[in-house]
């Protein structure tokens, strides 16, 4: 993907700026994350409990594994930004869980472009809001209003 000027970025705020693709929510994911995160909660991990137990019929991701997937569906969604050295999460202005998302669905992410801010220092905020879709679902997986920084090392 070709990178975009800052005055490429900067034209696009209010826009829709890109749709992922769709991608597997497995239970082999579900079971990494819960490895990693120490959230082994039988609704995520035991599928026959999950099954029993729950009105979902089986297991459910987890809603912070959802949000952490944005990191990937924006790096291959979304043009970096022209002369950026590097990118950090800047925090979340709203999240919303808003729906389940059953093991196996397809889910992907929706980016609006809703703000820019060009520092001085040459870090560049970016604000966008996201929204993942569950595939054949009408009411979406999570909303949220994602800040990013990019540092753009500043012309002499």
């Amino acid at each position: 993907m070709e990178p975009i000027t800052l005055d490429q970025l900067l034209a696009s705020v209010g826009k829709e700026v890109g749709v992922s693709p769709w991608r597997a929510v497995t239970q082999t994911m579900i079971d990494q994350f819960a490895d990693a995160t120490d959230d082994h909660q039988f609704i995520h991990c035991d599928p026959e409990r999950a099954a029993r137990e729950t009105p979902f019929g089986g297991t459910i991701a987890h809603g912070f594994l959802l949000l952490s997937l944005l990191s990937a569906m924006t790096f291959e969604t979304l043009p970096p930004l022209d002369k950026g050295k590097m990118g950090v999460n800047h925090g979340f202005d709203e999240i919303r869980f808003m729906a389940p998302v059953k093991t196996g669905s397809l889910i992907r992410a929706r980016f609006v472009l809703a703000d820019v801010k060009a520092r001085p220092s040459g870090w560049v905020q970016v604000t966008h809001d996201v929204t993942v879709e569950i595939e054949g679902s009408k009411k979406p997986a999570l909303t949220a209003r994602w800040l990013t920084l990019t540092f753009v090392e500043p012309e002499a």
